[in-house]
């Protein structure tokens, strides 16, 4: 585990180079275990929008082990004690939400890190810690291993980027089109030309500094073009949402191909 580069992807996009990725959004071990054995980098679960909680959490790194796929999560919020609990759990990377301003980017780093760089209480008995066994290896690498992406998703953070980029252990940036649309006054809308504008400049700004890239896609083209552009990380599936859109496929073509409508 953590010590024995456990966080390939983590040293991969600190040294510029690009990942797959994949959100695990539906709070099962069984789909996190199909998409680990598919092969991709990292696989995020989603526990700010997934219906899980620190046990289901649990259980789905659990059915990853063994895979190269590194779990990473998505916090529910900026939030210490459950950013201990999820890192407890055996997570080797974060995606903080909703990070606005350089104190909580600062939060969100201290929250991830053991003292004295920051305030995560320390335990050997957690998962992360192989359960007591050898949780001395596991103390003198997390803070170093484990990867911290803050998402900038509303006004605040638009205008706040150059501090927010100036934070020692924050690693890389994760852009929320939906939520930076809606935020703006465009629900549900990120091909607004006024919201493609402001991605591309924070894409500038964020490239520049030296930190990672990550975003959403829409399918395989625009991850491509994503790639192409400089992100390091794009989140190519989602469990729920490719398994909806090929369930209306199928439907479809019954309904086309068999009942005629």
């Amino acid at each position: 585990m953590i010590g024995k580069n456990c966080n390939p992807a983590a040293e991969a996009m600190r040294a510029g180079k690009k990942v797959s990725a994949a959100w695990l959004q539906a709070g099962s071990p069984v789909t996190a275990e199909i998409v680990a054995e598919a092969g991709y980098d990292v696989c995020v679960i989603d526990m700010e929008h997934g219906p899980g909680d620190i046990m289901v959490l649990t259980s789905q790194i659990q059915a990853m082990k063994g895979e190269a796929a590194v779990p990473f999560v998505r916090a529910p919020w900026n939030d210490m004690v459950q950013i201990k609990r999820i890192l407890d759990a055996g997570a080797y990377g974060l995606v903080v939400p909703y990070v606005c301003t350089k104190a909580e980017a600062e939060a969100a780093v201290r929250a991830a890190k053991y003292p004295p760089e920051g305030i995560r209480g320390i335990a050997g008995s957690p998962r992360a810690g192989h359960y007591g066994n050898n949780s001395v290896d596991y103390f003198e690498t997390a803070n170093k291993d484990i990867f911290v992406f803050v998402q900038i998703e509303n006004p605040d953070g638009v205008k706040n980027i150059d501090e927010i980029l100036s934070v020692k252990g924050v690693d890389g940036i994760f852009i929320g089109p939906m939520d930076l649309a809606t935020t703006h006054g465009y629900r549900g809308k990120p091909g607004t030309p006024e919201i493609v504008e402001i991605i591309k400049k924070l894409e500038v700004k964020i490239k520049a500094a030296g930190k990672a890239l990550a975003t959403v896609c829409n399918n395989w083209e625009d991850a491509k073009a994503k790639y192409d552009r400089g992100y390091n990380m794009i989140m190519m599936i989602s469990d729920t949402v490719n398994l909806g859109r090929v369930a209306r496929e199928e439907v479809g073509k019954f309904k086309k191909d068999i009942l005629g409508q």
